[in-house]
């Protein structure tokens, strides 16, 4: 099994919508487009990355969102190096489909009395649901392994919900553990490292916003 050195997590740009949450009212979540600013934070990461990589392979697995592939094209990693695939299952959770700016805040503030993980927003996604398609790639992910010309990277441009709960997924985090993490900023990076025992570490840790209420022995 070719397992990758290195398992790179990318959250977009600033988006319209990390800018101005009234568009949302007038334009569909998956074709909000980067900010100025979103290009610049792309275009920084990106540096970082081809340094990071430098003339190594690397497999890339793009949620089908506007601003993610905005971001990937915006990292100018060389086509000859790269493999791309687009993946619907690491796209942003679901918050239904044309969103109002205050019945979002609402559902918002509802969503953090209840909690992230479970809370589902209506006609839309829990963290939980997030969670399972996490899952179910990150199964389609390890398969792709078992092929010894896997490339020694992989680069996932997703979303920072996406992200944690990816982390979550592999490193068998609990739902408390993750609900007290913050997402990671526009353009941040994670960076899952194999180690000489064969094991995975994480490069930083999510910063962690509170104290993690156990419910039982898992804590």
């Amino acid at each position: 099994m070719a397992r990758p050195r290195r398992i790179v997590l990318v959250r977009h740009g600033e988006s319209e919508g990390n800018a101005d949450d009234s568009v949302y009212e007038r334009k569909p979540d998956h074709a909000l487009s980067l900010t100025d600013r979103g290009w610049h934070q792309a275009e920084e990461t990106g540096n970082r990355l081809r340094g990071l990589f430098g003339h190594e392979r690397v497999s890339v697995y793009v949620s089908p969102y506007r601003r993610t592939h905005q971001t990937l094209h915006a990292f100018r990693l060389d086509p000859r190096l790269v493999r791309v695939r687009e993946e619907p299952r690491l796209r942003e959770q679901d918050w239904g489909n044309w969103q109002e700016r205050d019945a979002v805040r609402l559902q918002k503030a509802y969503r953090d009395a209840y909690g992230h993980f479970f809370y589902r927003f209506p006609q839309g996604e829990s963290g939980a649901d997030v969670y399972d398609r996490v899952g179910a790639f990150l199964e389609s992910l390890y398969r792709s392994f078992e092929s010894p010309e896997h490339p020694p990277n992989v680069l996932l441009v997703t979303h920072g919900l996406t992200m944690r709960l990816f982390c979550m997924r592999w490193f068998h985090w609990t739902v408390p553990e993750f609900e007290s993490l913050s997402n990671p900023d526009n353009g941040e990076t994670r960076v899952l490292l194999l180690g000489e025992d064969g094991r995975y570490t994480l490069d930083r840790p999510f910063e962690r916003w509170c104290t993690p209420e156990w419910y039982g022995i898992t804590g």
